[in-house]
């Protein structure tokens, strides 16, 4: 098995569970138990788990929220984030909608426009049905509970078909370090791919994704062309001044 998988599949069993043995994961993923420590060294690292006497534990409560409470939290925010993001769809693009509770907004302010869309977020996918003019290509592949979405080894072979013009992507977590990243190996490889394959890459995150780390980096932050929030920090706002990313600020609609 390769490692990005079976990292995924521990960082699915630990969280299911709360908090695992060492020798439990050893049985569990017929593993040495040297390669296990290392394992959850790389979880350890991302911030989202903690080292417990003999085993490993879930360390950020997010981690464990579902996904339709996590949908509730900075509503509004991430409401004017979609909105502002929508107005850079033209009619005719051909544009990525990624996973996520920010992105899903999206589909209330481009319903009326004539576009081909390419997905792997399920709730986006239900909402746009009643919107004729939005011809949906879904990602397919296994349901993804945590994140309501389409996940597969085989999306960034899929992804690397299309011309994309427009990205609009999601994160877990960004830094100037780390880049943009992802809690969800399984999901990198695709993204990875989607921003190889867009024209135009956004980034919609609100102010709690600053300075966060995740378990994989899916692109550098300079591989991003937009980004869009509701608040950046001045760290931020400088290197993107000196990356000629775009910064779009929904504060900015408010005033």
């Amino acid at each position: 098995m390769l490692k990005t998988k079976r990292l995924d599949l521990i960082q699915e069993y630990i969280i299911e569970n709360g908090s695992v043995s060492l020798d439990e994961l050893v049985e569990k993923f017929e593993v040495s138990k040297n390669t296990i420590r290392n394992d959850v060294q790389t979880l350890v690292e991302t911030g989202d788990f903690k080292k417990i006497y003999g085993g490993v534990t879930v360390d950020i409560p997010s981690v464990t929220v579902p996904f339709r409470e996590r949908q509730i939290r900075n509503q509004s925010e991430k409401l004017l984030i979609s909105k502002m993001a929508a107005e850079y769809v033209e009619d005719g693009d051909i544009i990525f909608i990624d996973s996520g509770t920010t992105t899903v907004g999206m589909v209330d302010y481009i319903k009326d426009k004539e576009l081909t869309i390419i997905t792997n977020n399920i709730d986006f996918i239900v909402r746009a049905l009643p919107y004729e003019k939005l011809n949906i290509y879904s990602t397919g592949g296994m349901v993804e509970r945590k994140t309501n979405s389409l996940t597969s080894a085989e999306n960034d072979e899929i992804i690397a078909s299309y011309n994309i013009n427009k990205a609009f992507l999601a994160s877990t977590g960004l830094s100037i370090k780390n880049g943009v990243t992802n809690s969800l190996p399984i999901e990198s490889g695709m993204k990875r791919k989607v921003v190889k394959r867009s024209a135009e890459v956004f980034l919609l995150v609100d102010e709690s994704k600053f300075d966060k780390a995740s378990l994989t980096t899916y692109c550098n932050l300079d591989e991003i062309d937009y980004l869009v929030t509701n608040k950046i920090p001045e760290e931020y706002s400088q290197y993107a001044e000196q990356n000629n990313i775009r910064v779009v600020l929904s504060e900015e609609k408010l005033g």
